[in-house]
């Protein structure tokens, strides 16, 4: 009763966001090496040949998993800049947060967004969204220098910031943090970085 109850759900519309949310639990559950198609379709409800109706393959879901993950990152990043202000400190450090705790949240897909499958780059969804996502920082930090009447450049200066919370995030989901800093607070420690990486007027 449950499976034919979906089947008729899904046949008005929401097949296509159920399989991707099937394959998102999957791959932040298992990892994208173990994913499978007949996996996701088990875990939505589907037959195995529902995905063709709006995927080519196994790797176009992985594809939209991951382009899907930059949306949510980039959301994020936009409630964060609608709460503490554009162009501010306080809301590049919130993006930072953010950051971190979305690859908290979903290891495996944050893993495929930045190159666990290489492949994944070269779609063109894909890349649009994450150069949407990396632009979000770069627009920011470009209000905040001009705000702040700064010359700089503002594309190192997101590349600085952005590299600060990567290596953050990488090492928080690896467990390193714990070996060498139990009981760290990133988001206070992001807090306090983010000045320190941001340009200011000399002199």
């Amino acid at each position: 009763m449950t499976s034919t109850k979906k089947r008729e759900h899904y046949h008005h519309g929401a097949l296509r966001e159920a399989l991707l949310a099937a394959a998102r639990t999957l791959v932040n559950e298992h990892g994208a090496e173990n994913f499978s198609l007949a996996d996701a379709c088990r875990l939505a409800g589907v037959s195995t040949a529902a995905p063709y109706r709006h995927f080519r393959d196994k790797q176009h879901v992985l594809e939209e998993v991951t382009a899907q993950g930059f949306e949510t990152l980039t959301a994020r990043f936009h409630q964060a800049i609608r709460r503490h202000g554009s162009g501010t400190i306080a809301a590049i450090a919130a993006m930072g947060k953010a950051y971190v705790a979305f690859a908290r949240e979903q290891p495996a897909v944050f893993r495929l967004m930045f190159g666990q499958q290489p492949a994944l780059k070269d779609a063109e969804r894909v890349e649009r969204c994450g150069h949407d996502c990396f632009g979000t920082l770069v627009e920011q930090t470009a209000l905040y220098c001009e705000r702040q009447g700064l010359s700089a450049n503002v594309s190192e200066v997101a590349v600085q910031l952005w590299t600060f919370v990567h290596g953050a995030s990488s090492l928080a989901i690896d467990g390193d943090y714990d070996e060498v800093a139990p009981g760290l607070d990133i988001e206070r420690m992001i807090d306090d970085a983010t000045p320190n990486l941001l340009p200011v007027k000399r002199g």
